[in-house]
């Protein structure tokens, strides 16, 4: 019997067109697939799971503590479209976390990922407390760096072959909004309660 899909009844975080919901092991079929449509987008980028045993392995890595991995599911039907998550999430006097993300291919350029980075960081800084989130990105990844721009981040600088993505070490940039200018933005997403 195959396992209930999953709706908007299981979201962490809530928007207009966009819920964010943890990812389950019943995700497997349709994420893979979204994600080897997306081959094309993702080369050089970030190496998603393809495969059901990569699929197996990367949600024990989105299920530990110091994790808080989402995918981003269209309101409208359900749909996933791709994921957004917090990694080495640090505690204590520091409160600080990575970003990552990256939308399939039949998403992109739609507003999905800004809405998506918005909640992010509304389930950041408001659930989790944080004072800063880094999203680290490729310098010729134009549209990322627009993404993060247009929330509000800040460019603080650049570092030379930075992650080993699909076997090489990448240059790159690191950008990061803290507590403090996520409140000063005074986003819709802050604003909604």
């Amino acid at each position: 019997m195959a396992s209930k899909k999953a709706t908007i009844r299981d979201a962490a975080v809530i928007g207009e067109r966009v819920y964010l919901r943890r990812p389950a092991l019943r995700d497997m079929e349709e994420f893979i697939a979204l994600n080897r449509a997306s081959r094309h987008l993702h080369r050089g980028l970030v190496t998603p799971p393809v495969t059901p045993a990569q699929f197996a392995s990367s949600l024990k890595r989105w299920r530990k503590s110091d994790s808080a991995c989402f995918l981003i599911c269209l309101i409208e039907d359900d749909t996933i479209s791709g994921l957004i998550n917090l990694s080495q999430i640090f505690m204590g006097g520091f409160r600080s976390a990575y970003m990552g993300y990256y939308i399939g291919a039949p998403f992109a350029g739609r507003g999905y990922m800004t809405e998506a980075i918005q909640l992010m960081l509304r389930f950041a800084f408001r659930d989790l407390k944080l004072h800063r989130v880094e999203a680290n990105i490729q310098p010729q990844n134009a549209a990322s760096i627009a993404l993060v721009r247009r929330a509000g981040f800040r460019r603080e600088g650049y570092s030379p072959r930075y992650l080993k993505i699909q076997g090489r070490w990448r240059d790159h940039e690191r950008w990061t909004m803290l507590a403090e200018d996520w409140k000063a933005n005074g986003s819709r997403q802050a604003r909604r309660g």
